[in-house]
């Protein structure tokens, strides 16, 4: 009898198994057939929901042209999340399937009485290789999305048209006159500031009475007046009066892309150098000497109005000049580091400095009677910049890899923060365009608008472009081929122009 009882259980156990084996294949086929189901259901819903954003697009008021672009661009976000989509199915299946043969691989090596490391060893090699296979799959298929993106969303057109070559030691700085004839001023660490014939990229006047490096050059608003900055720890205003030459054919200074991020050799810079102008005129006399920093010069600028100037320095101070009399109006302090920049409201009697304390001010001269400062807080390095525009915003930079825009009625938080991978120098906005660029050390220079919107990054290779540092950026608002410059320490000034849709302004 008990041997009948123990066979009797043995056979009992063996219709239990294969009961519960069969249970798992049809739990399995059903799960299978639930997974597919869904994934109909799922694309089915997306269908709907693209019909539905279509239909929207074809009913709306926009241009052809742009209800075109749209479409496509619904239509690629549709394939590469299907696509993502029955990858990421097939994955699990793969995972399943090796979770399973672990599982298997487990209970041989246990059999066999071997070491559980053996076991640990296999299982993380099997899911490190099957992690990196993720990575690879997902990495692959978002580069395909964002080059596609990349591919349709150009907002700007921007051509090099010309190099100001002539100049000894890096450029600081550069500023576009606002009187007739239009010419582009640049600040070097070679002592000297030049100023150019825009169309033909010839030194038209150097300027040679500073003992230091000239840090930033600034035009007066209604004269043929220029404001230089210098390490001498004083500020020049000088007259200066230019010949337009004849301008001559533009040449052909592209080159096709694929040689970015070629490194400059100290043979290239010498040609350069030995490329600049021999004949040109100079002027070595102040008109007026702004004097009383105890520290180096490192920005200057006019108040509106032209009757007054202000400047930045190292000594922590910003001072105020009556430009005729050359006397210290006021004095600015309040910094607890080493000014950076200074810039004035053009058509308010307002100043911003900026400093190396992670803080911008806005001074107010508007009532004589009351001199307001105002503190912002909005970064953590040392501010490099802060500029007004026409409206009333104030747009900052800083090494800290940030741009803020600001708006003056209220300054408390910023309204729109564009983030880069290099440390911004001394930014310009355009009036007319209101187009933020941004000068990096890194040699790049980036376009933005003034809601962080990124618009294009201007071209560079080995052949064209900066080579090192760009150090500050201009717009021109007269209509001339180029209405953009920026300039680096690789000793040139370079002329765009920047080409933004009629559609993209009108935002």
């Amino acid at each position: 009898m008990p041997v009948e009882s123990s066979s009797s259980g043995v056979v009992r156990q063996a219709k239990q198994k294969r009961k519960s084996h069969s249970l798992s294949i049809k739990r399995t086929n059903s799960t299978e057939q639930d997974r597919l189901g869904l994934h109909r259901d799922m694309l089915d819903g997306q269908s709907c929901d693209n019909l539905e954003c279509l239909a929207r697009i074809e009913d709306s008021k926009l241009p052809l042209s742009l209800k075109t672009n749209l479409m496509d661009l619904f239509s690629q976000i549709e394939r590469e999340f299907e696509s993502l989509y029955i990858e990421n199915i097939e994955l699990r299946r793969e995972i399943e399937t090796l979770n399973d043969r672990l599982t298997a691989d487990g209970q041989t090596l246990e059999g066999a009485d071997l070491a559980k490391g053996a076991l640990k060893t296999k299982t993380s090699h099997s899911t490190s290789q099957l992690s990196q296979k993720l990575k690879t799959t997902y990495k692959a298929s978002t580069s395909k999305i964002v080059s596609s993106f990349k591919a349709t969303t150009s907002r700007a057109v921007c051509h090099l048209l010309r190099e100001y070559v002539g100049h000894r030691d890096g450029i600081w700085d550069l500023s576009v006159t606002r009187t007739q004839p239009t010419v582009l001023g640049t600040a070097s660490a070679d002592h000297t500031a030049m100023l150019w014939s825009i169309e033909t990229g010839k030194c038209l006047l150097k300027y040679l009475g500073h003992q230091g490096s000239v840090n930033s050059i600034k035009f007066h608003p209604t004269e043929q007046m220029a404001l230089t900055a210098s390490g001498d720890q004083t500020a020049h205003i000088w007259r200066f009066l230019v010949q337009l030459p004849t301008p001559q054919p533009v040449a052909d200074v592209s080159q096709p892309p694929g040689d970015d991020d070629v490194e400059v050799s100290d043979k290239d810079e010498a040609d350069v150098e030995a490329d600049g102008p021999t004949d040109c005129p100079s002027v070595r006399m102040a008109s007026v000497t702004l004097r009383s920093h105890q520290g180096v010069v490192i920005a200057a600028d006019w108040l509106v109005g032209g009757k007054q100037a202000v400047t930045a320095s190292w000594d922590r101070a910003a001072n105020l000049y009556d430009v005729e009399t050359s006397e210290l109006v006021h004095s600015l302090m309040g910094h607890d580091q080493e000014l950076t920049h200074c810039c004035t409201h053009p058509t308010q009697r307002l100043v911003v400095t900026s400093s190396r304390d992670t803080t911008f001010r806005l001074w107010d001269f508007r009532d004589p009677s009351i001199h307001s400062v105002n503190v912002f807080q909005g970064h953590t390095d040392t501010v490099t910049s802060a500029v007004f525009t026409v409206g009333d915003n104030v747009v900052s930079g800083s090494d800290d890899r940030t741009v803020k825009v600001w708006d003056l009625k209220n300054m408390r938080s910023p309204i729109a923060t564009i983030r880069t991978d290099s440390a911004v120098n001394r930014i310009s906005v355009s009036v007319s365009q209101k187009i933020i660029a941004l000068p990096h050390d890194n040699r790049q220079v980036r376009l933005f608008d003034m809601s962080g919107v990124r618009l294009a990054r201007l071209p560079r290779s080995n052949r064209q472009g900066h080579r090192r540092m760009v150090c500050c950026s201009a717009w021109c608002e007269d209509n001339t081929s180029c209405n953009l410059f920026t300039c680096g320490f690789d000793r040139q000034a370079i002329g765009w122009n920047i080409n933004i849709p009629a559609l993209l302004q009108e935002k």
